[in-house]
C-alpha cells in the first residue's frame, strides 16, 4: 500500500499536465461519457464546446464539430490521456465500471504505476491509473524501470474495501499525456531539447519524458504512427496539450530553447504556445 507521504506530488514537478483539448464529432455523446464514465464535473457548456473537470479545476475541453473527419489510429496525434488517482480511488472505479460492463481494453502493471486501459465513443484513448510509491521506480543505477506486465485485478479491488465510486476524485489530475508520433528522434528534438523534459526512460519504440523526477508527464510512441507526417486539418481527436510550468521564468527559457533548435512559438496573453512536427499544439502556461 502507498502511504500519502509517498506519493509524487504532481503539483510540485517543474512542468505538469494541466489541460487536454480534443475535437469531437458527436459532442453530446463525448462529453457524457467522461461524465459518466470517468466522473468528470461538467463546468461550463456552450458555442459548441463542455469543459469537464474535477471540483472547480478544468481537466478537459472538449470542441464539437460533426463536419470533422474521424480521427485516423496511424496518424499522429493521442494515444492516450492518462487520469491519475490513488490506488483506492483506482479500485473503486474499476468497480464502478465493471458494474456498469463498460469495455475495457486492457490492464497493465507498469511498475511504476498500475493502469487499466479504455477508449471514448470517437477512439481516444484513456489510461486510468494510480503511481506506486516513487521509491519503488528506479533501479540500483537509479534509473526508472518501466514494464508492460499483467495486472493483478484482485489484487488490486482488496483495495477499494468497502468504499465506492463516488466520481473523480477532487484531488485527482491527468498525470500524463502518451502521443502518437512519426519518428523518435525527431520527438526528442522538440520534447527533450525544445521542452526541456528529460528522457525518463524507452521502450522500444517509445520515448518517456519526465520533468523533476517523475517517470513521465508526456510521451512519444511510433507503434502505430512510424513515418506519419503533420496530421490533416479538419480531423477529429487532439488538439492541445496544456503544460504548466511552476516557475514563470521558466516561460522565458523555454522560448529560447525553441528559438535555438528552429520550432516556432506563438506567444499569448497567458503563456506561449509551439507546434510538434506533426502539428499537436502545446500551450505553455506558469
Amino acid at each position: 500500500m502507498i502511504m500519502e507521504s509517498e506519493r509524487f506530488e504532481i503539483s510540485e514537478a517543474p512542468m505538469r499536465i494541466g489541460t487536454v483539448r480534443l475535437n469531437v464529432r458527436d459532442l453530446d455523446a463525448v462529453a457524457g461519457f467522461y461524465r459518466d464514465v470517468l466522473g468528470l464535473v461538467p463546468l461550463t457548456a456552450g458555442d459548441g464546446s463542455v469543459t469537464l473537470g474535477a471540483g472547480e479545476r478544468p481537466l478537459l475541453h472538449l470542441d464539437g464539430d460533426p463536419m470533422l473527419a474521424p480521427r485516423d489510429s496511424r496518424q499522429a496525434g493521442l494515444f492516450h490521456t492518462a487520469f491519475l488517482m490513488s490506488r483506492r480511488d483506482l479500485a473503486c472505479w474499476l468497480g464502478h465500471v465493471t458494474e456498469a460492463r463498460v469495455p475495457l481494453q486492457g490492464a497493465s502493471d507498469h511498475l511504476v504505476s498500475e493502469a487499466i486501459y479504455l477508449a471514448d465513443p470517437e477512439g481516444n484513448g484513456i489510461e486510468v491509473y494510480a503511481d506506486r510509491a516513487p521509491s519503488h521506480w528506479r533501479d540500483r543505477s537509479g534509473a526508472i524501470r518501466m514494464k508492460t506486465d499483467p495486472l493483478d485485478l484482485e489484487n488490486l479491488m482488496q483495495a477499494a474495501g468497502a468504499a465506492r465510486w463516488a466520481g473523480f476524485p477532487p484531488d485527482g489530475a491527468i498525470g500524463h499525456v502518451h502521443l502518437q508520433v512519426g519518428d523518435l528522434e525527431e520527438a526528442d528534438r522538440f520534447y527533450r531539447d525544445a521542452l526541456g523534459l528529460d528522457v525518463a526512460a524507452r521502450y522500444p519504440g517509445a520515448s518517456f519524458y519526465g520533468s523533476g523526477g517523475y517517470h513521465h508527464q508526456l510521451a512519444g510512441n511510433v507503434w502505430n504512427s512510424r513515418h506519419a507526417g503533420p496530421r490533416s486539418e479538419g480531423m477529429a481527436g487532439l488538439g492541445t496539450v496544456e503544460l504548466v510550468l511552476r516557475d514563470p521564468a521558466g516561460l522565458r527559457r523555454t522560448a529560447e530553447r525553441a528559438s535555438r533548435v528552429g520550432s516556432g512559438i506563438e506567444s499569448g496573453e497567458d503563456g506561449i504556445r509551439l507546434r510538434d512536427p506533426w502539428g499537436t499544439t502545446i500551450a505553455l502556461t506558469a
